[in-house]
């Protein structure tokens, strides 16, 4: 049994439960999923924190107003993608943009929902991320591989190679790693797979960098396929468990 299929197994399990998950749940989830994504990028708010921004509104002491916002904008986002895996509509370049927008709001509105249009560096990889002019076009050529390869791929490694594809073109000047985690999230609800939480402690955060290094420099997507797999499978898990 390939790992996909054993994936396909443990969603049909899953489904089966679904109807006793809880509202309390998914919310538990969601505020998991905003906290760890938001910790990979260098956010001090811990996962209680976390909650009592999103849940009561409640300023924490000694913690920065992005970080608040950034909790507040990446909770909108996840709404926001539940609700569009709703539609029949194929994932586009506008929902994408729009999620960006929601991400960055108050944070930085001038670059908000728009291309870069300047030439950025990574800091701690090698890979350098096309020149500003080509990023029209990476990301139209982006959506035309998504809308050839949707019904072809597996959910789970169509939502794994957007991702990498998406941070890889790093089309926005802040917030490529949380759009990039979104998108592959809207695809996996989309496909009837739960949220994929990709923890941000520094072991976790760096096998993550790693595995998308091998793959923009070594041209190995292998090891960041196998992540998100695992990922997906853990988590797949982690909710039959709570759930029974």
């Amino acid at each position: 049994m390939t790992t996909y299929d054993q994936l396909d197994q443990l969603k049909k399990e899953l489904d089966e439960l679904r109807q006793n998950q809880g509202e309390k749940v998914a919310k538990a989830f969601d505020i998991e999923y905003t906290y760890e994504s938001n910790k990979i990028e260098g956010n001090t708010l811990t996962l209680q924190e976390t909650a009592l921004v999103i849940e009561k509104g409640l300023t924490i002491g000694g913690k920065s107003m992005n970080e608040h916002l950034e909790a507040i904008n990446h909770a909108q986002a996840i709404d926001y993608i539940k609700e569009l895996a709703t539609t029949e509509d194929p994932v586009n370049e506008r929902d994408l943009l729009q999620i960006h927008r929601l991400i960055l709001q108050s944070i930085d509105n001038s670059n908000a929902g728009k291309y870069r249009n300047v030439q950025v560096l990574i800091s701690g990889t090698e890979h350098v991320p096309p020149q500003p002019y080509l990023v029209p076009k990476e990301m139209e050529n982006l959506f035309l591989w998504y809308n050839e390869n949707k019904n072809q791929l597996h959910p789970v490694e169509l939502s794994a190679l957007m991702h990498e594809k998406l941070v890889t073109i790093h089309p926005f000047i802040d917030g490529n790693g949380r759009i990039s985690r979104l998108l592959m999230n809207l695809i996996l609800i989309k496909n009837g797979f739960p949220i994929a939480i990709l923890k941000g402690d520094t072991d976790n955060r760096l096998k993550y960098y790693h595995a998308l290094a091998t793959a923009q420099t070594k041209n190995n997507i292998q090891p960041f396929l196998d992540l998100i797999k695992d990922n997906v499978k853990e988590t797949m898990q982690r909710i039959i468990n709570i759930v029974k």
